[in-house]
This record gives structure tokens, sequence and C-alpha cells, in this order.
């Protein structure tokens, strides 16, 4: 752990009880996060990465006191979540992506004059507060719009100047790019960036690897509850930098190829990724291995569209991580 962090997640779990069955009911106890432990520092933007259901959202809502731990620690700017959830409040911004949490029959500009009320902004502050934020985050003269016009990215950056209206020293973003058009997305990433740069300790949880490739200074990645890597990007691709990976299109792959493919000598990992029409199957493979012969016999009968052979990304190194957990 960091000396002085001002994040610290320690030995976090959070369980719950749900029910099962249709005609018999059953409860049974989920684990949603058992024992993640990570700590970030001050002005450093870190990803926390894993697929739906990993615990990603339930380890953020326990951070800002939307839930509690059903145990371990966690403090932010040394205040513990459970023991001074006020303190911590004070200090934080969050954003979650999607269409909710904001007046749609409002303008922006009302929009944000209330929520100042809400976050306490002394009234004197906050024309000049609201106006800067509007500058930064690209929305100066569409501030009087109602925001039922606005586009998804627009309103995420409205989102984005809402959780910052009372300065936090820590912003916590839940999948903000979220069903954002590639244009609305790139803005979102520089207004992002700019926070960085800005001084802000900000997490990030998102399922675009390319954007917690460019944006993070440091990722950990989180399957079925626990931390199963953290490193900067570099060292997280480094894990398959050794090797390779070779995609295959395909039409149609049967259920069961994929385990045939994982078997095969060479493999590290397998996976299919939807594209448009076609199935891509991606391999990644040890070093000085060659398995595309293999791979397309494990898959005959199925029709193969191209095959190509490319250096691992961060998105390889997710999958690899992932997959293995």
């Amino acid at each position: 752990m960091l000396s002085d962090p001002v994040v610290e997640a320690l030995d976090l779990h959070r369980s719950y009880r749900t029910r099962t069955g249709i005609l018999k009911r059953e409860r049974r106890d989920v684990d949603a996060v058992r024992g993640v432990s990570f700590a970030i520092e001050r002005g450093e933007l870190f990803g926390l990465l894993g697929p739906n259901g990993a615990g990603k959202t339930t380890t953020i809502k326990m951070l800002i006191t939307l839930l509690l731990p059903s145990a371990g620690t966690a403090r932010v700017l040394g205040h513990d979540v459970v023991d001074a959830p006020r303190d911590v409040r004070r200090h934080i911004g969050y954003v979650f992506g999607g269409d909710r949490g904001l007046y749609e029959r409002l303008s922006a500009l009302d929009n944000l004059r209330y929520f100042s009320e809400l976050y306490g902004v002394p009234p004197r502050e906050q024309r000049q507060r609201i106006g800067e934020l509007l500058e930064m985050v690209g929305l100066t003269g569409r501030e009087k719009e109602r925001v039922e016009g606005f586009s998804r990215g627009m309103r995420q950056r409205l989102h984005i100047a809402r959780g910052l209206l009372h300065d936090p020293a820590v912003l916590f973003l839940d999948e903000p790019s979220i069903g954002i058009d590639p244009v609305g997305a790139r803005e979102l990433r520089a207004t992002i960036a700019q926070l960085r740069e800005q001084g802000k300790t900000i997490l990030l949880t998102t399922h675009y690897m390319f954007e917690a490739d460019e944006l993070c200074d440091r990722i950990a990645v989180i399957a079925d509850g626990t931390i199963v890597a953290e490193g900067t990007p570099s060292q997280l691709k480094g894990r398959v930098a050794d090797g390779h990976v070779a995609e295959v299109e395909t039409f149609g792959l049967p259920d069961g190829h994929l385990d045939v493919v994982r078997s095969l000598a060479g493999v590290r990992s397998a996976a299919v990724e939807e594209r448009g029409q076609a199935q891509v199957l991606i391999v990644q493979v040890e070093p000085g291995a060659e398995v595309t012969s293999g791979v397309l016999s494990s898959i005959g009968g199925t029709r193969v569209g191209k095959v190509s052979a490319r250096e691992p990304t961060l998105e390889d190194a997710y999958v690899e991580l992932v997959s293995a957990s």
C-alpha cells in the first residue's frame, strides 16, 4: 500500500441475501465483493476494470458511503467511510453513466443552480463556479437550453459539471462514456484528462479498454469480486507482450468449439467478440508458438473469413486476466 493514499480500500467485502426459485423460494447469500484492496495516490487517475457483475459498482458504492461494507475498511482522505460518512461526502463527487440524475425539463443552468443549493455552494460563489464549469465541459452558450434537447455526450459532460460543483478533491466516474457516440466520447475523455491535469484524484470504471489505456495512470482488474491484477497499462500489457494475438473471423461458431481452441498447445486464452455480422475468435498465443492451423482445424465446418495476427493490447491482457479468474 502507498504511504499516504487519498483513497484506500482494505480487504473490502460486501454480501447480500437474495431469493431464488418460483414455487419454492430459497434464500442464498451472494458475495458481490470478496476482499478488495487497493490505494490511490493524490492526483492519480486510477482505473477499476472488470466484466458486468464483477463488483466494480458495488466497490464504488462502498467508497462513496452508499453501501456499508460487510467486512473490511475503506478511507477517503483519511476519513473512514463507515465512521465518518459526512466527512467523506464533503470531499467527493460521483458521476455515473446513463441519463439519470438530471432534470430534463430544466435548462443546464437551472440544473446546476439547483444542485449548487443541494451541495451547499455559497450563493455568492455559485455564479462564478457554474460559469467556470460550463466553460470547462464545453457547454458555454448552451446553458439556457433544456437538457431534454442535449445529446448523450452533452448530458454526460453536464453530469461531470454537476459532480464538480462543490469542488471535490476526489471524483468517482462510473462508466461515464457508456452509450456515447465517438465524437462525444472523445470530448468526454478530453474533459477527464483536463481534470487530472488540475490535480483531481479520479477513480474511473469503464468497459472501453482503449479509454483506460489512454487515461489511466494505474489499473486494477476485478473479477468475481476480487482483484486479479494491478499495475500501469504498460505493465498489464507486458503480461502478454511476449506472445502475439491471432484473430479469425467466423460466421456461426458452434457452441463448444471455443473450449477446444483453449485446449490447444500454445494457446494462452481464447475469446469471441461480436463485430457486426461476424464473430471474431481472438486467440492469445504463447511466444514462438504457431497455432493458426490447429485453430482452423478445431473449428472445421465453420465458415471462416479473414485470418490475421497482431501485437497484444490492453484489451488482450484484460481478457486473459478475466478469463483465467
